[in-house]
């Protein structure tokens, strides 16, 4: 239970983390009504594996190739990997087992290098500061820029007519395969029950709880007969979603539902002739204040 000393050390160590709050108001207020509630918090989370596969390709540098030769590719699911501890998301790439071909390269065809797009391999380029003419408008001397030549070299092969092809790097060859893609990840549900009190949803739904009860299985099945029926009914739900939105997607391999008890406590005080409120949630006695008395910017977030 929140008491009245606990209320007001809550809203003056809130305001002492504000730059723009003046601290007399919290202070010297006088507390009117303390409404306190608890609401519940149901959450489900679904820790699962999805696997998808593409072509890739890299140069090829003359080393070992895994391809059809040694074997037929494996299977996607097929292919063992570690899983990385329960509800810590993460992907990884891997190449499949002998899926490996070597081709030329569709950029420069199998010659490494390709012609340049500045030059057209001409090596060099119309010079840009006297527009080719070998000097400068309505002055008698020639072009310092290109020596009087009307051309320069150009600058994006420096000179060389041609670049070495950025897809092979040179190699003339690229190495095709299949890529494994696996992405873990941890889908969440929450619902937070219904409370008289005005504050936000989105407050209460990141607040700390008191844990009340905890299920992990691979599969958890919907909670019944819990004393708030909507408790229940979201438990249902929630399954009910992530069952249907990864059924035909990923692999479940975990589930994790917990209840939590999160406190709420609405505070009215009085300062100055006029009644302000604010809430006090969450075992860690969050702040949020609607409308405090001593503020003298609108620089800070009121959450």
């Amino acid at each position: 239970m929140v008491t009245e000393e606990v209320a007001r050390e809550a809203l003056l160590s809130f305001v002492n983390s504000k730059c723009c709050y003046g601290s007399e108001a919290a202070s010297d207020l006088i507390i009117q009504e303390l409404k306190q509630q608890t609401v519940c918090r149901y959450r489900l989370e679904t820790f699962s594996e999805s696997r998808i596969s593409e072509w890739k390709f890299e140069p090829f540098t003359n080393h070992l190739v895994d391809g059809p030769q040694r074997g037929a590719s494996p299977r996607l699911w097929d292919i063992k990997v570690q899983v990385p501890p329960m509800f810590q998301e993460d992907t990884k790439k891997f190449q499949v087992p002998h899926s490996a071909l070597v081709k030329e390269c569709h950029k420069c065809h199998g010659h490494g290098r390709y012609k340049c797009s500045g030059c057209h391999g001409a090596s060099m380029v119309r010079c840009s500061s006297c527009s080719g003419a070998k000097r400068k408008a309505k002055q008698p001397r020639r072009c310092q820029m290109c020596s009087g030549s009307g051309r320069r070299r150009c600058s994006t092969c420096s000179g060389r007519g041609n670049k070495t092809c950025v897809t092979c790097r040179g190699e003339k060859k690229l190495l095709h395969f299949i890529q494994l893609i696996i992405m873990w990840k941890n889908s969440l549900f929450e619902f937070v029950s219904e409370h008289q009190l005005n504050c936000p949803g989105e407050l209460l739904a990141k607040a700390k709880g008191e844990n009340l009860f905890k299920d992990e299985n691979v599969v958890v099945y919907p909670i019944v007969d819990f004393p708030l029926r909507e408790i229940s009914l979201a438990s249902k739900r929630g399954i009910a979603e992530h069952s249907s939105m990864l059924a035909s997607r990923a692999r479940i391999l975990q589930q994790r539902q917990t209840i939590e008890l999160i406190p709420l406590t609405e505070v009215h005080y009085w300062y100055q002739g006029k009644t302000y409120v604010y809430y006090i949630y969450g075992t860690d006695h969050k702040v949020y204040v609607v409308d405090y008395p001593e503020r003298y910017c609108c620089g800070c977030t009121i959450i």
